[in-house]
């Protein structure tokens, strides 16, 4: 008897504090996120501003230079731009939407400036587009800025409250 309650507290101690864990880690892969987006979206800066390629070909460059866990994003622009011929380049864009939210842990206003930058693309000339890049990196600048608070604020905080939720379970049931 000893033996099973044991274990039936080392099971609720071990799910609630990976269940903790796993919510405290959506902050720093978010933070992470931004990171990568912010590079990716450098890159897309090189290749349209400076090398003058084709969106197509820029964003499949994208893909291949950018961090994977972010880069993605522009290969299935890229696609849904060549698969259905649209002639607006933000109906793409809004298509990953739910991409951004689900996978890359985006808040709103994130995916709305990810948004913004498929509304300028390809809509004004070279210069144009240059000064809509920097604004837009740095509102993404901002935002890592915000999500670094934020995860130092709630990482730790749902680590700890999973362990100690977990304990709380366990005494009760003692």
């Amino acid at each position: 008897m000893v033996f099973l309650k044991f274990a039936g507290g080392t099971l609720v101690l071990l799910s609630s504090s990976l269940m903790g864990f796993s919510y405290g880690k959506k902050y720093s892969n978010r933070l992470n996120n931004l990171i990568y987006m912010e590079q990716c979206i450098k890159i897309l800066e090189t290749e349209i501003v400076y090398g003058a390629v084709p969106l197509p070909e820029a964003l499949l460059n994208v893909y291949n230079k950018g961090n994977k866990k972010v880069s993605f994003i522009f290969k299935e622009i890229r696609d849904h731009i060549l698969n259905n011929r649209v002639e607006d380049v933000y109906y793409s864009f809004f298509h990953v939407r739910h991409i951004l939210k689900e996978s890359l842990y985006f808040k709103q206003q994130e995916i709305e400036i990810f948004l913004s930058l498929g509304r300028i693309l390809g809509a004004s000339d070279r210069e144009d587009q240059e000064k809509n890049f920097k604004l837009i990196l740095n509102q993404i600048i901002l935002l890592e800025k915000e999500a670094k608070l934020e995860r130092d604020k709630n990482e730790k905080m749902f680590k700890n409250l999973g362990v100690l939720i977990g304990l709380a379970i366990v005494i009760i049931l003692i």
